[in-house]
């Protein structure tokens, strides 16, 4: 009855890209279930680790189906069709970003045998900073993450297919549900590695279908013409006061405050990918399940050569939308308009589909990592009585994964309708896990990198970093946000400095990392991609300068 209902409303679509929508969910759904039922649980390792058994391609797959949703799809686009071109930096540096995590931070992560980035600050400091972060890590990933997510998947879904909001997150909640809580992360990784290539397929279908009606021609054509029609939507470094762009109350303010011209490039957008990349369980989790550390380093290197890419896909579509005079009440509304205008009957079905892999992946990563820490940094250490025998231990930790799973999906499928006043969500997203990334990335690098480091510094960064984000946020509405986090991570590295340094002036932290350089010596083949990826990275930048 359900399904027929969705049918039914399903008005803005042809019966071709009908039937495509509906033989994808099913075929993503069966697929999703076959793999939670064969996948091994018996152990934690099993259920959140995924027996330790991905190989590179799947990691750098799924690493990119966990990043790649409606907030880049619908939101990235919004921001392409607002402030242009130069909203790809997120994707170019996160190319460079993911080679120096892969270098120098997964050979500790892995050296470490950890399940969960709280599980490292512990054996680095203590259990309170442990704990510290695993709250807010789970409260973020439930009330921003998981419901940022749904809804803008939930809004592109009715704009393009005219299914109410409601039916619609109640949709992509049940099909994230198939494959991210019974199967745990095998189950999620294995599904990413075919809605991946479904979404580039898909994503590379509607670019050809928009940069066709802007140039009358191939790719190649549509976006000489984009850059003959709208210069300005491709410099990738934006002045201060030469863009007005919709602030979502009706009025105007400056590009400026969203991309902040060449400190993009050398301040806070740096602790906006170390933290995303580096730091962040949804995202390393992928790593830590590898078969190996160069399985590991390999896969992020080829996500890494996708990010490059991915503007096409997430960005274009948007300055398209701008140059062929798309008239929106709101930014994010962008890539709705492509595929309703632009793309045709049965492409417009597959490029649905990829969307809603892309949402469908992002979501199942969310909930998973979302149940790996609950589960493992504050259910284990709190709840869980002694258990003498292991097996039962173990059984107990998976099931409290599942359930934990559930939760936090249908919190943010129920939250998810509130966030209907955001112009640019992508924006929003970005600025809010910003109140935390800066502490993270500080209590992280100092931690790895600066032996004297203690724990009761660590401690105050959890304690200060949303605090003091939130005080310029309100004392200086002005500074962009980026300016802010890298503001904010000064301001803590060297509260953190002068903490250590009384505690251990004259000798090292306890718990301080030591390893030798031979760590971090990587495979030719790791160095060959992360030359080419560097070089691909500066050509753009030079070239849109």
């Amino acid at each position: 009855m359900f399904v027929g209902q969705l049918v039914n409303k399903m008005a803005n679509l042809a019966t071709t890209d009908i039937i495509i929508v509906i033989a994808w969910l099913i075929f993503m759904m069966t697929f999703g279930i076959i793999v939670s039922y064969r996948s091994k649980k018996k152990t934690a390792q099993d259920y959140f680790l995924a027996s330790k058994s991905i190989p590179w391609w799947a990691v750098g797959g799924s690493l990119i189906a966990a990043n790649i949703s409606a907030e880049q799809f619908i939101g990235m686009s919004g921001s392409g069709y607002a402030l242009g071109f130069a909203i790809a930096a997120y994707e170019l540096m996160a190319a460079i970003t993911l080679i120096l995590i892969a270098k120098f931070l997964l050979p500790v992560y892995l050296n470490k045998k950890i399940y969960t980035m709280p599980q490292f600050l512990e054996e680095r400091y203590n259990h309170s900073v442990r704990t510290g972060l695993a709250i807010f890590w789970v409260l973020l990933f439930v009330f921003v993450n998981i419901t940022s997510v749904l809804y803008l998947g939930s809004l592109a879904l009715e704009s393009i297919t005219g299914i109410p909001l409601v039916y619609s997150i109640l949709l992509l909640g049940i099909y994230a549900a198939t494959f991210s809580i019974t199967g745990g992360l095998k189950a999620v990784v294995w599904t990413d590695v075919v809605q991946v290539i479904a979404l580039v397929i898909g994503g590379l279908a509607a670019t050809y279908g928009v940069l066709h009606a802007v140039g009358d021609g191939g790719i190649f054509a549509g976006l000489q013409s984009l850059i003959e029609k709208a210069p300005e939507k491709f410099d990738m470094i934006i002045e201060k006061g030469k863009m007005m762009i919709p602030d979502g109350k009706g009025g105007t303010k400056d590009a400026y405050l969203d991309l902040p011209g060449i400190s993009v490039l050398i301040g806070g957008m740096w602790i906006a990918n170390l933290y995303y990349w580096g730091n962040n369980q949804y995202i390393i989790q992928r790593a830590l399940a590898s078969k190996s550390l160069d399985e590991a380093q390999r896969g992020a290197a080829f996500a890494a050569f996708i990010k490059v890419f991915l503007p096409l896909i997430i960005v274009i579509p948007g300055i398209a939308a701008y140059v062929l005079g798309a008239e929106l009440s709101k930014s994010d509304q962008a890539y709705s308009w492509v595929l309703n205008n632009h793309v045709a009957t049965g492409i417009k079905g597959i490029t649905l589909a990829a969307l809603i892999a892309a949402i469908g992946s992002s979501v199942a990563a969310l909930v998973n990592s979302t149940s790996t820490i609950f589960t493992l940094d504050i259910y284990q250490h709190f709840f869980l009585k002694k258990e003498n025998d292991e097996d039962a231990r173990q059984n107990k930790l998976v099931k409290v994964g599942k359930v934990s799973a559930l939760v936090a999906l249908v919190i943010g499928m129920l939250i998810a309708p509130s966030l209907g006043t955001l112009d640019q969500a992508f924006q929003f997203i970005q600025e809010f896990t910003g109140f935390i990334s800066p502490g993270v990335v500080a209590i992280f690098l100092l931690g790895m990198f600066w032996k004297k480091t203690s724990a009761r510094a660590a401690f105050a960064a959890v304690i200060i970093s949303i605090p003091l984000s939130a005080l310029f946020k309100v004392t200086l509405p002005g500074l962009p946000f980026i300016d802010r986090m890298g503001l904010c991570f000064l301001i803590i590295v060297g509260l953190m400095m002068a903490i250590s340094y009384m505690e251990h002036k004259d000798k090292d932290d306890p718990k301080a990392i030591y390893f030798d350089t031979g760590m971090f010596k990587t495979s030719t083949t790791f160095n060959v991609m992360a030359v080419i990826i560097t070089v691909m990275v500066g050509f753009l930048y030079v070239m849109f300068w």
